[in-house]
């Protein structure tokens, strides 16, 4: 996929450094989870990126959690480059593939709903999203006062949320205060 000259291609292994950088770079601000090269290398499969010559200049991952959903995560692009379409791209790319693997439908954690709104996306409560709390959210360290955004993004025009659960046969998100 190509825009104005960008690219947007499946990470390769030679990615990770670059990917790392990018990633912790928003993690250091608060608005991104840290990666460790080891959960990159892992899942790297999961990501695409953009380059600009020789430079990475964007990522973003489809981290699956069932036949029918996956996650949009580690969407970043170097802040000398926002608001350039980079993400856009990087959006288009991430939900062709998961078109290519039959997905009802994406969601996001995310601090810029805004744009994720852009995309298609609307807002939804976590416990629509049970998914993400048993595989990941348990590990996080905002896991008691989560402060982002869940998103959601129907990919077949006949989705449908039932029982307003996204996942309906899964223990729901369990709402946390501290």
């Amino acid at each position: 996929m190509a825009t104005h000259g960008l690219v947007a291609r499946k990470a390769g292994m030679q990615d990770i450094p670059a990917v790392l950088k990018l990633i912790n770079s928003f993690a250091a601000k608060g608005i991104m989870l840290p990666r460790t090269e080891f959960e990159l290398a892992e899942n790297v499969r999961d990501f695409m990126v953009v380059c600009d010559g020789e430079r990475l200049i964007g990522c973003g991952a489809l981290h699956f959690y069932s036949a029918k959903f996956a996650e949009i995560r580690s969407l970043a692009v170097d802040s000398t480059v926002q608001k350039s379409g980079i993400g856009a791209v990087l959006m288009q790319a991430l939900e062709s593939e998961a078109e290519s693997y039959g997905l009802h439908a994406l969601f996001a954690f995310t601090y810029v709903p805004g744009f994720f709104s852009k995309m298609g996306y609307r807002e939804v409560e976590r416990g629509e999203l049970p998914l993400k709390a048993w595989k990941d959210c348990l590990r996080c360290p905002k896991f008691q006062a989560c402060d982002e955004i869940a998103m959601l993004k129907p990919l077949r025009s006949d989705y449908r949320i039932e029982s307003d659960k996204a996942v309906p046969d899964l223990v729901p998100f369990p709402v946390l205060r501290h």
